[in-house]
């Protein structure tokens, strides 16, 4: 089995910050468990496989180095951008297929955008069933917006808390996080603050365990559905621009920009969108 595997940052315009991914071209002879043992191999949070489609420019599976997951926005968006710089896309609109759907793609000299699904929200959850799950030094960390189960292609639960010193140190507790993602069939928590580093909309630190990924330094699907979450709830316009940060307490700063289109209170398109670097 002869693959080439490309790793790509993304989310950032240097080696040092975004999130690393896999990108395997030309893997349409590759079987699941091949996949699934090259991304053991990488080592990463995910690890893309490109192959041919027969309804989309190309096909697209994720792998984490313990299973397969519907959908990945930082290892798209180092999938793209590398095409992009390998000179197989040039600049334009593609689409790609992925367990989640076919979805689009805009792709730019510096950056890609890639189309989420529209917005899915779930259930509400009780502040008491999620404060075990982070340590924190205040009795109170969690803001008073809804804890909501939010998707634009993968489930995540986002948690609203209250600034970002507390965002920074909060301490989870993987074994409860892990626990409750099962219960509600849900890849993670998205936790995040209105403070932030730079010029920003919403600081954020994500925790997948359920998926071996004990902290993510970027994350494209669940920072869809957070500007998603952040429209229902905090803002009132027809066309939405955000700037999510995330990554930086694990020395990964990571810039992850959404694109929430709305008419009349209703979310019709999501896009996530980011550069990324060969490392």
């Amino acid at each position: 089995m002869k693959h080439t595997i490309y790793k790509v940052t993304a989310f950032s315009n240097d080696t040092q910050g975004g999130n690393p991914a896999g990108v395997v071209l030309g893997a349409d002879s590759f079987t699941d468990e091949d996949m699934l043992k090259i991304a053991k191999e990488v080592g990463y949070s995910e690890t893309a496989f490109v192959m041919q489609s027969e309804s989309a420019d190309f096909k697209v599976r994720f792998f984490t180095p313990v299973d397969e997951v519907d959908l990945c926005g930082h290892a798209t968006v180092a999938t793209f951008n590398l095409l992009r710089d390998l000179k197989v896309i040039t600049i334009g609109d593609y689409t790609q297929e992925t367990k989640a759907g076919i979805l689009k793609l805009q792709i730019y000299n510096q950056y890609i955008y890639m189309e989420q699904n529209t917005p899915n929200f779930h259930e509400i959850i009780k502040k008491n069933e999620i404060v075990k799950c982070f340590k924190s030094q205040y009795n109170e960390y969690i803001s008073d917006s809804p804890i909501q189960i939010v998707s634009t292609g993968l489930k995540d639960i986002i948690l609203p808390v209250k600034n970002l010193e507390i965002l920074l140190n909060l301490q989870p507790n993987l074994e409860l996080i892990d626990r409750i993602s099962r219960k509600y069939d849900v890849v993670g928590i998205h936790a995040f603050c209105l403070d932030t580093m730079h010029s920003g909309d919403a600081h954020t630190r994500n925790f997948a365990p359920r998926y071996g990924i004990d902290e993510e330094s970027a994350t494209g699907t669940a920072s869809g559905a957070l500007a998603c979450y952040m429209t229902k709830y905090y803002k009132d316009t027809s066309r939405s621009n955000f700037i999510i940060e995330q990554g930086f307490c694990m020395k990964r700063p990571s810039k992850i920009m959404v694109k929430v289109n709305s008419i009349d209170d209703e979310i019709k398109a999501v896009f996530v969108g980011g550069s990324a670097v060969l490392i």
